[in-house]
């Protein structure tokens, strides 16, 4: 039994933060809001200090707010050693230390691993050094692609209609800029909502003027004598002129610095149980390493006890407080994290969100609005209950749809439903792709099972 001088001592020693972005910064923050008094080190591959990076696919590409002008807001002091522009390259757990790039080590007595993710490359390192060939993740990938979109270029090429590339296509648009977006699915946004939501995001990017093109890869880009951009070859055999490329394949996990540490770590993110606290290879939970944010995967019990990984802001901020909580309680005062999946994207002049896991559906209705008006909201099952729940311009009716799921409501819903147009309340498959197949949007990847079978009653918070 954990004693006051047990908790005394978590709140002491050297705790290491390895990843300096949002959840980094908000764990960090939370450590010394509840006591935290050791040493504290930052440790982050980027040059700068935490920045937000939701507005550098809308307003920073459209020149609304400058990459350099997005730096988080400071809850408080912090008193950290920052590390930057230095990234972690191994984890030694015997030693308790941390390797880094430059040949330093930092050693540790708690390590939170918040290293996130990284944008997709190309998948041919030497097109992918072209002139006009850009990803979009960092500060600087933002600033790059702006200063190219606004330098006198004509047509560009969105390779990838998940969130991300669908967010730049609309940015393009409103530029002024012929764009067009080859997605190897069936539609935009398939992989994280759907078949029949993607045909509603099909319909409104063709009404925007973009030239979409479903059902084909991009096989190949083509560079000119002087290395620019000039052509892309797509798998139905024809090309298409392009000076600018921006690839949008989804996300890589920042996992790889972890190989050989003997903790649960792989591409699809690091294990960790409900507490934040990380795997080992062999399944024993450890505790003194944690996971928070977009690199971490966790078992909930409102989805099948299936792992999630979750790319969203709200739940990096979330996990990454409860992270911090549980490093430095004892074991009969750490809390859960069973926070509700919320995702948001701006595109197209439409506010589109969910609640929930999407892809875990095997059933859809439209409850509100209708799909051919591009306002709606529909509701997804799962074996009989409420799972998610995504809208267009119908971001009201989240927080009573996010009570339903949490309450494991019955599917379909048995309320009666107000402001329903053409659609009917009779299921029908949302039709996902096959999951065994790569997708370019989705923002919540289950991931497997929990070794737990035990049921637990999740009551949501209302603070």
């Amino acid at each position: 039994m954990s004693t006051d001088t047990d908790t005394e001592a978590r709140r002491q020693g050297r705790i290491v933060v390895v990843g300096a972005s949002l959840a980094g910064l908000r764990a960090a923050e939370t450590l010394r809001d509840q006591g935290f008094t050791g040493s504290l080190t930052m440790i982050g591959d980027e040059p700068y200090e935490p920045y937000d990076r939701p507005p550098l696919s809308k307003q920073a590409l459209l020149g609304r707010a400058r990459p350099e002008d997005t730096a988080l807001p400071r809850r408080r002091d912090v008193d950290a050693a920052w590390r930057l522009g230095v990234a972690a390259e191994g984890l030694d757990r015997d030693a308790k230390q941390v390797r880094l790039a430059n040949g330093d080590t930092v050693s540790y007595d708690r390590l939170l691993i918040a290293t996130g993710t990284r944008a997709r490359p190309w998948i041919h390192p030497e097109e992918a050094a072209l002139d006009g060939v850009f990803v979009l993740r960092t500060r600087d990938d933002s600033a790059c692609l702006h200063r190219k979109l606004t330098s006198g270029v004509s047509r560009v090429l969105v390779i990838g209609a998940g969130f991300t590339g669908s967010e730049v296509a609309s940015a393009c648009r409103e530029l002024g800029l012929e764009v067009t977006v080859a997605e190897r699915g069936p539609a935009p946004l398939v992989g994280a909502l759907g078949g029949v939501i993607g045909a509603a995001a099909d319909r409104l990017q063709r009404s925007k003027g973009v030239d979409l093109r479903c059902g084909v890869s991009v096989t190949a880009l083509e560079g000119d004598y002087g290395g620019r951009l000039r052509r892309a070859h797509l798998s139905d055999g024809t090309a298409i002129d392009a000076e600018v490329a921006v690839i949008s394949l989804g996300a890589v996990r920042n996992t790889e610095w972890l190989a050989g540490s003997g903790v649960a770590a792989g591409p699809r993110g690091v294990a960790c149980d409900a507490g934040c606290r990380v795997f080992d290879v062999n399944g024993i939970v450890t505790d003194d390493i944690y996971a928070a944010g977009d690199v971490a995967r966790s078992p909930h019990p409102l989805f099948d006890y299936q792992f999630l990984s979750l790319e969203h802001w709200g739940n990096a901020v979330e996990q990454a407080e409860i992270a911090a909580h549980n490093m430095i309680c004892a074991g009969t005062k750490r809390i859960p994290h069973l926070w509700v999946p919320m995702f948001w994207s701006s595109q197209f002049g439409i506010n589109i969100k969910s609640v929930g896991v999407p892809p875990l559906g095997d059933q859809l209705v439209v409850t509100q609005g209708s799909l051919t008006e591009e306002r709606f909201v529909a509701v997804y099952g799962y074996r009989g209950r409420v799972i998610a729940a995504a809208t267009f311009d119908g971001a009201k009716w989240l927080g009573f749809y996010q009570e339903q799921i949490a309450a494991g409501a019955p599917f379909p819903p048995e309320y009666r439903t107000v402001d329903r147009r053409t659609e009917t309340l009779q299921p029908v498959d949302p039709d996902f792709p096959d999951p065994h197949l790569p997708t370019h949007g989705p923002t919540v990847t289950l991931s497997g099972h929990s070794p737990s079978e035990r049921r637990v009653q999740f009551v949501p918070s209302r603070a």
